[in-house]
């Protein structure tokens, strides 16, 4: 038999090193986070923003943040679940509610940073592609880069319906067209009316109506909350214009009463059985026995 050198010996055990806590919980790709927050050297203590964008079972999470050596700081924060403010009260986590909650915190950080009046961005939307340009005369467009942590960039992910609200919302958002839903990678061109379908909710509309036809018991029980309403397929549209210019009017935040909170925390709050002891568990294995015994009878 050959000889085989023993690789991993104790040498090897006494210098090895865990990776990165966030990193083998799968939370942070190190390699990536490195590359969106190292500034240029020429750039001395200027910051160098991102545009977080999480997304959750139940929400969407929109974030403009700087890094530090003490953590990150949020400059502006906007979630889905502050849509039925604005007239979306349901789907809020669908491309089109990401598409608004990227809007709103553009709209919020600009108008923390003075820049919302200069900067208005798309007002309607065509589905083209469309840059923040810098006017003359006037400050530089606020610029962040697109940061989607872990989550899978195919070509129509959600997090690029955020990035293109927070884009028409007068942000500088770095980006192409080739992760747009509607861009064909054959012909290398994209397909404007059907990424506008997706800004105004479109496809659900096209959903509803066709499971409507097809299974009218799976479209009840599917969009309940729609029907209790009285949203139907021809709704979705108004509702997410509507939406978007309440939006513009108004980005402020609203702090949540702080008593329905805590009655929500409350009505939330899971409640475990109490714990048996010994004397109690031995009882009820005889009650059961006997309640078994009885019914043989």
């Amino acid at each position: 038999m050959p000889f085989v050198k023993t690789q991993k010996n104790d040498a090897y055990f006494s210098r090895f090193q865990v990776k990165y806590r966030r990193r083998r919980e799968g939370k942070t790709d190190y390699y990536a986070r490195k590359r969106l927050v190292v500034q240029a050297k020429n750039k001395y203590a200027s910051p160098k923003y991102r545009l977080v964008v999480r997304i959750t079972n139940r929400d969407v999470i929109c974030q403009v943040l700087m890094a530090n050596l003490q953590g990150d700081v949020v400059l502006a924060a906007a979630y889905s679940h502050e849509l039925p403010r604005y007239g979306i009260k349901h789907g809020l986590t669908n491309w089109a509610a990401c598409y608004a909650t990227g809007l709103l915190v553009a709209r919020r950080a600009l108008t923390k940073l003075g820049l919302a009046d200069k900067y208005e961005g798309i007002t309607e939307p065509s589905g083209e592609l469309e840059l923040t340009e810098a006017i003359e005369g006037e400050p530089r467009p606020f610029k962040a880069f697109l940061d989607v942590g872990v989550a899978r960039t195919s070509t129509g992910a959600r997090v690029f319906g955020a990035m293109k609200g927070a884009s028409d919302g007068g942000i500088f958002v770095p980006h192409s067209e080739g992760r747009f839903p509607g861009f064909d990678p054959e012909s290398k061109e994209l397909d404007a009316e059907v990424l506008q379908s997706y800004i105004y909710g479109g496809h659900i509309a096209e959903f509803m109506e066709s499971l409507e036809e097809e299974d009218e018991e799976r479209f009840r029980k599917q969009f309940s909350s729609f029907l209790e309403d009285d949203i139907s397929s021809e709704d979705i549209e108004d509702m997410y214009r509507e939406a978007h210019e309440k939006i513009r009017e108004d980005p402020s935040y609203t702090k949540t009463d702080k008593a329905d909170l805590a009655s929500w925390k409350e009505a939330s709050k899971k409640t475990h059985p109490k714990k048996l002891s010994l004397q109690e568990r031995r009882e009820r294995v005889e009650a059961k026995k006997a309640e078994w015994l009885a019914s043989r009878e």
